[in-house]
């Protein structure tokens, strides 16, 4: 996979001030299922946080309403299983913050948009890919 989102257009960056990299191909990920987590053309996508499941997770998700272990065929969606790599609405991963239940992330693949909403020092805090 190169380093930009295939959105016609758009070079977007991460968290970091970088080129944002990818989250996953396996499972394809992202709003326009590029395998990364793109805002796109006039910013209408917001799964912007790349995050890492996990069991504890993906059972508080399906609890608040936000299904993502159980297959979704009709959308060509696998269902996702502890480990997989995601990119997750931003105000989901907020709630999960604030709930204390938020996913551990990639910063490289998380894109800026969700500066505006999550600082980057609480971001920091949960961050996978940080030396």
């Amino acid at each position: 996979m190169n380093h930009q989102p295939q959105i016609e257009g758009a070079t977007e960056y991460n968290v970091l001030g970088e080129l944002l990299q990818p989250c996953s191909e396996d499972p394809l990920t992202g709003f326009f299922r590029s395998g990364y987590c793109a805002a796109g053309p006039e910013n209408a996508a917001h799964h912007l946080v790349c995050i890492e499941t996990s069991a504890e997770f993906l059972a508080y998700s399906k609890t608040v309403g936000n299904d993502l272990s159980t297959p979704r065929p009709e959308f060509a969606f696998p269902g996702l299983t502890p480990g997989n790599r995601w990119c997750l609405v931003a105000a989901r991963w907020l709630q999960a913050h604030e709930d204390g239940k938020a996913p551990r992330i990639y910063l490289a693949a998380t894109n800026r948009k969700i500066l505006d909403l999550v600082p980057f020092e609480i971001l920091k805090g949960y961050a996978l890919d940080l030396n």
